[in-house]
Order: C-alpha cells, then structure tokens, then sequence
C-alpha cells in the first residue's frame, strides 16, 4: 500500500444489548446501583480523553448516575483501589498476581474487562526530519546507549535526545519498562518526566531535539472522523519492529495498523473492578464495553475489544 497517497478507514458494527442490574443498600450504607448513585472512580491519566467522552454519554443516558474521576498515575490509582478507596480503576494492565490474591484473601471480588486497545505513538519536534523510528532504537535510548540523534541517524545535527513520558509512574513508563526493556528499569539520563500527556505535547513541540511517548488517543483532530490525521503542532514518528526503521517497514498507530497487528507498542486498555454488589463501579464499566461505549471508543481513536470490525480501502488522490 502506498502510505501517501491511501489510507485504510475501519467501521465498527455492534449488534448486543446491555443488560444492566440493581443495587441494594447494604450494611456499608452504599445506595448507588448499576444506573443511579454516585462514586469516585482512579483512572490513568493518559486515558482521561476517552474517559471525559464516555462519562459524558453515561451520564446523559442515566441522569440519576454520576461518576467522578480521579486522574493520576497508574501505580496510585492501583494503590487507591488495593486500599478500598475506590472500587474501580481504567488502566493499561491486568491485575498482578499478587495484587488479585491481596484482594481474595480479604474476601473482595477482583474482575478485570478488557475494554480497548491502544496505541503508544511516539511524537517529535516539527524540526526532527527523521520520520521513522525502529523499537530497537528505542531501548537503546532508554537505556542511555543512544544519547545524541547521530546515535540512530548518523546524518542527523539535532544533538542530544530528550526522551520525555507524561509520569514517572505512569502505564507508559511500565510499558516501556516491562514490553521494551524485558523488565528492566530506564536507565538513560536522557528520559525525563512531565505531570501529564499536555505537557509532554507541549515539551516536544518547543524542543527540537525531544520525542515524547503518549497515548494516541491524544493527537487525534477532533475534526475528522477517520482518525487518520493528527495535531499539527508536533509529528508523530512512525514506528518499526526492526533496525534500521524505513516507511517500508514502519507505521504509524492507525486504528487499522492496530487491528492487523502491524504497529509495535499496542498496548490493552483494562477497567480493573473491585465492587461485590456489581453497583455503579460495574456498572459505568459495562457501559464502556456496550455497543454505545465502543462506538465512543472507535471514535476517539481507539481499537474497540468487542463488535464486528468491517475494513475498506479509499483511494485519496
């Protein structure tokens, strides 16, 4: 296929029913049911431009039900969730074992549902003309064996690399930790850390010489509905399996390139739930796994996990 002048739309049809439920008041003085009530909920900040979405249309839909969220990095919305403060968490791992086996001994009721996949998109400075990027460059900057950009592109007169995630604790970092570096820590002095996914945007965007790892769901143009473009302020890389990365061999987190497997850093996007009443921490989780919710997801970008994915070609001249 020829990435300048094709591009490769996916459409999502879901044919199912959401089969909702209801709470009683127990012992714990909880009112909220699968449709009504309020809670708190912890969510990846990386993710929050989904989750904005999808609590706008639950709510809209059951008007007595209100969901707040609570942004902050995936390692503390865990903890918040092991410790009972909240009993729903939208992050970009399972449970670990002994996180599942901590909850079953005090007689919880861990579930996990899958709920979309994502794409870790690698974004550069307008300045940077290198377009491609190989997962085993990658490491090498991690692990501070590739300081300058004349480390990878021998041609290059960008200087030192500046490799920036949007939390130290955050599913980025422990994607890169555990999927690119086999479970080993970052190393490089080169990798640094914002407070959240705008400023990594905004880092690259005023550094010629950074390239930041962020959810792709954050550089989509709300104004096309094919997500295939994205913002213009920065350039997403594209990204191969391979050294030396080409346009042959390299691609960029498309929602199609994602559903045929060909980009790299995919990642599975989980709601992790604690709440043995299946109330309304089940219940806004449901909503995201139903025929509505996976529309919301496949409009922001995303893979949905669940509906019939139909694919086309169009020609764009």
């Amino acid at each position: 296929m020829n990435k300048n002048l094709s591009y490769t739309f996916v459409g999502l049809l879901i044919a199912a029913t959401l089969v909702a439920s209801c709470g009683k008041a127990n012992k714990s003085g909880r009112t909220d049911t699968y449709s009504s009530g309020e809670i708190s909920f912890a969510a990846d900040e990386s993710f929050s431009p989904i989750i904005e979405e999808e609590r706008f249309i639950f709510e809209v839909t059951y008007p007595n039900a209100h969901v707040n969220p609570i942004y902050t990095s995936e390692s503390e919305a865990m903890n918040m969730l092991l410790s009972d403060s909240i009993m729903l968490v939208i992050t970009a791992r399972d449970f670990k074992k002994e996180e599942y086996e901590n909850l079953k001994a005090r007689r919880r009721v861990p579930i996990t549902q899958k709920l979309a996949y994502d794409g870790l998109a690698i974004i550069q400075n307008n300045a940077n003309r290198d377009s491609c990027i190989g997962v085993p460059d990658i490491k090498r900057i991690l692990t501070g064996e590739a300081t300058k950009w004349s480390d990878i592109y021998e041609h290059s007169k960008l200087g030192d690399i500046t490799l920036v995630f949007d939390n130290p604790r955050s599913s980025a970092v422990h994607f890169a930790e555990d999927s690119i570096l086999g479970g080993q820590p970052i190393t490089s002095k080169n990798v640094v850390a914002t407070n959240s996914s705008p400023e990594v945007i905004d880092y690259v965007e005023k550094t010629p010489g950074a390239i930041g790892i962020i959810g792709s769901n954050w550089l989509n143009d709300k104004r096309d509905t094919t997500n295939v473009t994205f913002k213009k302020n920065i350039r997403t890389m594209y990204v191969s399996r391979y050294s030396p990365a080409t346009l042959d061999n390299s691609w960029l987190p498309y929602q199609y390139y994602l559903y045929n497997d060909n980009y790299p850093l995919i990642r599975t996007v989980y709601a992790l739930i604690n709440d043995p009443r299946k109330a309304l921490p089940w219940g806004f989780a449901q909503f995201i796994a139903s025929p509505k919710g996976q529309k919301i997801i496949l409009q922001t970008g995303l893979l949905p996990m669940f509906g019939n994915i139909t694919v086309r070609d169009v020609k764009v001249n």
